[in-house]
């Protein structure tokens, strides 16, 4: 160990080992914060359902109520068809 960086003549010594692990940890914690704030508002999370796209059969269903192709009825009574099928599973809220 008296070998370390001229640790008997006047050098840092085994403090030298002290700045690689500093400057991990400021980058560890910059990508953590990085994680924690920015980065997760654009992959969303595992709790986060993917918005429903325009070609989903949902969706279109939406969009033939809205346009008047189909009356209340038809569209609940397709709609509860449809969340069997690719709506919420289980028992999600």
């Amino acid at each position: 160990m008296q070998t370390l960086a001229n640790f008997g003549d006047g050098g840092p010594g085994p403090w030298i080992l002290l700045f690689p692990v500093i400057w991990a940890l400021v980058i560890g914690g910059g990508i953590a914060l990085l994680r924690r704030t920015v980065w997760r508002g654009r992959r969303g999370g595992p709790w986060r359902h993917p918005p429903a796209g325009n070609d989903s059969p949902i969706t279109v269903l939406g969009h033939r109520f809205a346009s008047g192709e189909i009356d209340e009825d038809e569209y609940w009574r397709r709609l509860s068809v449809l969340n069997e099928e690719f709506g919420r599973k289980g028992g999600e809220a």
